[in-house]
């Protein structure tokens, strides 16, 4: 084994071990901002295995994508909607944890099955090994997959578009008001109140 090869193994076994405790951690955590914290670092740690990859392009739209818009999003979120509140226990909870936890075995033996059943081993004359990334995709982008290419961004400014639109109140026309009176079940119509004579009135009288 080189020393190259040996600091790749060490690197994927440490981005492999952070990125299983980090899903563990917002899974078992009950507190949600710390299970949103440590999403973020699943989102590295997987970003670091892309780099081992040598796949430079998907590594930094993860970071970008994911951990700089969606887990920020995430974060922004739970902070302004968190509240502190005493839940009950739910009954049943041991066995549904128990099934969560055989279903996640299975599929976690599933996974390892097939990671070790695949042949990973890619020659140097193969079209997967690419040296730069971004070229490769840069071209894709602008010869065979043009079209589509174009298409999403007009979705994408179509998107932004009526977004803008919707955030400018004073553009939707106001509702017209109408002399019309609707009750519904949770309202009742007011009764006539009788006035009730003071005692200054049986005073005078």
């Amino acid at each position: 084994m080189e020393i190259a090869q040996s600091v790749q193994f060490v690197a994927f076994v440490i981005l492999s071990l952070l990125m299983i405790g980090g899903a563990l951690g917002v899974v078992l955590f009950e507190n949600i901002v710390y299970s949103a914290f440590l999403l973020g670092g699943v989102f590295l740690s997987i970003s670091g295995l892309y780099i081992l990859l040598n796949a430079d392009f998907v590594a930094a739209a993860q970071i970008l994508i994911y951990v700089g818009a969606i887990n920020v999003l995430i974060l922004f979120a739970i902070m302004l909607v968190n509240k502190t509140e005493v839940y009950q226990q739910v009954r049943g909870r041991l066995i549904r944890q128990v099934s969560t936890a055989l279903v996640c075995v299975g599929l976690f033996a599933l996974l390892g099955t097939m990671v070790l059943a695949t042949p990973w081993q890619l020659s140097e004359t193969s079209p997967a090994v690419v040296e730069n990334t971004i070229v490769a995709i840069g071209k894709h982008f602008f010869s065979d997959y043009l079209l589509p290419f174009e298409i999403a961004s007009v979705l994408l400014l179509m998107a932004m578009v009526g977004a803008i639109i919707l955030a400018r109140r004073d553009l939707i026309p106001e509702a017209q008001k109408t002399t019309e009176v609707y009750t519904t079940s949770f309202t009742l119509p007011e009764q006539p109140r009788e006035l009730i004579t003071t005692g200054n009135d049986n005073d005078n009288n």
